[in-house]
């Protein structure tokens, strides 16, 4: 049986698995430490050992796949949102390998989700566009066209009323700003809806921490395009990261 380590590095934490390559699956428990205070490299990179240790698999031949939260484009983190702004045009990829002492695939977390998907949940098999909401911290996306991954987009730093549209709409605001499910699903109306005019999406697939609880929100979601939960849930990054890495 191919398997792979995925490692999925996030705003709050830092989790990892063994993953089945062929049926898309976690094969060990899921690890998971909180992301260190700030995310600046030197301390994620100590988190991203212990889990491996924790997971028993730090001197695994294994392929090993990494999930970030930054735009990546040829190894480097082009973007910073909720980590630290040390992270900003670096040597992520070169980083973690020098530090790991071994090869991995380094690759987006929303991009890294919509690849799990893609495969091996939501959107196994959809005919065309098919667009990943990542909703916890803040808002990533991943674009598949067919099956085919068009990485780096970045719909939650939309402008809307002069910032970041996942300020407004990303799960960590019904928590910072005290709101019920019902004045969440509005705020997400305001982003689904403007994405859906941009992009005339196939399907919408909405992942992170939040989609634990799709029967809270997405009924309350007014679209013309199918919109689905994540079947592999907060998992998605990690079985992605893994199976590209196993690519």
């Amino acid at each position: 049986m191919a398997k792979a380590i995925g490692v999925d590095i996030g705003g709050t934490g830092i989790k990892a698995g063994i993953v089945d390559l062929e049926h898309g699956t976690l094969e060990s428990d899921r690890i998971r430490v909180p992301t260190p205070k700030g995310a600046a490299p030197s301390d994620v990179l100590v988190a991203v050992k212990e889990v491996l240790t924790t997971l028993g698999v730090e001197d695994s031949t294994l392929p090993l796949g990494v999930a970030f939260p930054a735009i990546v484009k040829y190894g480097k983190t082009l973007s910073a949102a909720n980590i630290s702004k040390e992270w900003i045009g670096f040597e992520a990829e070169q980083f973690f390998e020098d530090g790991l002492g071994r090869q991995i695939h380094f690759v987006n977390d929303a991009d890294a989700a919509g690849v799990a998907e893609s495969r091996h949940g939501a959107a196994r098999d959809a005919r065309g566009l098919t667009i990943l909401a990542t909703l916890g911290t803040g808002i990533g996306s991943a674009f598949l066209y067919d099956g085919v991954l068009v990485p780096n987009t970045e719909l939650g730093h939309l402008n809307f009323r002069g910032e970041s549209i996942e300020k407004w709409a990303a799960y960590s605001a019904m928590e910072r700003d005290e709101l019920s499910w019902e004045d969440w699903s509005a705020r997400l109306q305001d982003f689904f809806s403007h994405v859906e005019f941009l992009f005339s999406p196939d399907l919408f697939v909405v992942g992170g921490g939040v989609s634990k609880h799709p029967e809270k929100f997405i009924p309350l979601l007014d679209l013309k395009t199918p919109i689905v939960a994540a079947i592999h849930r907060n998992s998605s990054g990690i079985i992605g990261a893994a199976s590209l890495a196993g690519d």
